[in-house]
């Protein structure tokens, strides 16, 4: 129980779990996108299902960090730049998100203007297969910053599920909400862009620190927030 006195393991969980939670917004933005055009009683079953399946990956790539390790070795070399399995999955994750970005822009903006099937549902199991996929790239890309911040597996562990217990909270008010208001959802939509590239970037080993792409997202939703709150207060009069 050494651990309950421990200054710095404590230090390393509330660092990790901060660091958690806001690499989960891009999980959490993507579950209320993709699953806002399933039948209203399965969006909420369809998020649940999501952010499970990302608590076992996180936890099973936790379970397996030899093996996750070893995702980072070279297998071959490509035009002088060598390629590891984690560049392969980032790489076919981000242009997965630079697919459904682009394609959820042209449905919210060319197909809703000429009346085209945007209302039509998806089928459930498409839906998590979507998921799953992004939950695997997120995952990977989670777990291994948290390898790189503390080799102590409880406080991992720890600080993932706690992360993904915030995240289950957060995500039925944040999905209602960006599916209410047609400008946030079209900012999340540039989120995913955003992070689509950082991680194809990521997969060529070029860097793009998360925190210019948090501190632009952060200013564009400071900006829409005061739209919001200029639009509200012009409607109450009538």
């Amino acid at each position: 129980m050494d651990w309950l006195t421990s200054p710095e393991i404590w230090a390393a969980f509330f660092t990790l779990l901060a660091l958690e939670v806001v690499l989960n917004i891009d999980n959490v933005i993507f579950l209320s996108i993709i699953t806002a055009k399933l039948p209203p009683e399965q969006q909420p079953s369809a998020r649940r299902l999501g952010i499970l399946l990302a608590l076992v990956f996180r936890i099973a790539f936790l379970s397996a960090l030899t093996w996750l390790i070893g995702l980072t070795k070279p297998i071959f070399e490509l035009f002088g730049q060598e390629v590891s399995w984690r560049d392969i999955i980032l790489l076919v994750g981000g242009l997965f998100l630079l697919w459904k970005g682009t394609t959820e822009i042209h449905a919210e903006t060319e197909e809703k203007e000429h009346g085209g099937p945007t209302a039509t549902k998806v089928v459930f199991g498409a839906v998590i297969v979507q998921i799953v996929l992004i939950d695997l790239v997120f995952s990977l890309d989670s777990i291994l910053t948290a390898i790189g911040m503390t080799n102590n597996l409880p406080v991992m562990i720890a600080a993932v599920v706690v992360s993904l217990i915030i995240m289950l909270a957060a995500a039925s008010p944040i999905a209602n909400f960006v599916n209410r208001h047609p400008s946030v959802k079209m900012l999340a939509l540039a989120f995913l862009l955003l992070i689509g590239v950082a991680l194809v970037a990521d997969s060529m080993h070029f860097d793009i620190p998360r925190g210019y792409l948090y501190f632009a997202v952060a200013f564009s939703a400071l900006v829409e927030a005061l739209n919001l709150m200029t639009s509200r207060k012009k409607r109450r009069p009538e």
